[in-house]
């Protein structure tokens, strides 16, 4: 079954801009990851079922498609540099900033949950016993529903936790009967999964005193990332960080100042 181009630009269009996705040049990767999906579906071509998509006032067939156009490529600890500066440096200063001790931590982008888990994990050993002084949830949005609901049950394979020093597994995991990893529900419960679209503006009672948002804006043209890293500084509190992935850039008219490769705070 062959993506006619019209209907590639059309959905091209569509998604950039509601989602903020740049799928312009990936006719091909848009094809082989949606053919078999749409015979599943019942359809003889990629017109029909387009029309259904764009007919769905629920959107929940839109999520379907961005469900497989998305890489959810991830694991713990990603990105060591992030997580080393995050328990000696952000944690530390929290301590002494922070006066209502009401941490706001927004993982944006958080996909199966292994980054906000992470960060989850590294909080619970920092503050010990000290912790149920703090309200340290980490709240954790994605477009893909699929990808929400995944990191919510918290179970994971046996190879996402390879990397994992043993003893963090041992304290923050339940090995199943079938080999997976379930996560402790002291960890589980610490993160608040909801759907976000970073298209969307950012609404919330407070602003944060750390924003994650790493290997998303990879898949954004260069005035969407602009667009996105504004509505994030104003996000952000005064002292806050944001942390990006290592191959992505944050332009320097934002206002953030780059503390080191991947990291910026706003001064």
């Amino acid at each position: 079954m062959t993506l006619r181009e019209d209907d590639f630009q059309r959905l091209a269009a569509v998604i950039k801009t509601k989602y903020g996705l740049n799928l312009y040049g990936k006719k091909f990767l848009v094809q082989s990851r949606l053919t078999n999906y749409v015979l599943d579906c019942g359809f003889d071509n990629f017109t029909e079922y387009f029309n259904s998509v764009y007919a769905d006032s629920s959107g929940n067939e839109m999520a379907n498609v961005i469900n497989r156009l998305t890489t959810n490529y991830t694991y713990f600890f990603r990105e060591e540099d992030h997580f080393r500066h995050f328990k000696e440096v952000f944690l530390r200063e929290a301590e002494k900033t922070v006066a209502d001790r009401d941490l706001r931590i927004w993982s944006a982008g958080c996909s199966f949950g292994n980054e906000p888990y992470s960060f989850a994990m590294c909080m619970d050993d920092h503050f010990g016993f000290r912790k149920s002084w703090w309200d340290t949830r980490i709240l954790a949005t994605d477009i893909s529903f699929n990808a929400l609901r995944m990191a919510q049950k918290g179970v994971f394979s046996p190879q996402s936790v390879d990397n994992l020093p043993p003893r963090w597994l041992d304290k923050y995991f339940i090995k199943q009967d079938n080999g997976t990893y379930r996560i402790q529900d002291q960890i589980r419960q610490s993160v608040i999964f909801r759907y976000h679209n970073l298209m969307d503006p950012i609404i919330f009672k407070k602003k944060f005193d750390l924003i994650i948002c790493r290997n998303v804006m990879i898949y954004f043209d260069e005035q969407t990332k602009r667009e996105l890293i504004k509505r994030f500084y104003n996000a952000t509190e005064e002292g806050g960080y944001l942390y990006i992935g290592h191959a992505e850039t944050c332009p320097k008219e934002t206002g953030y100042k780059m503390i080191q490769p991947a990291i910026f705070r706003k001064m």
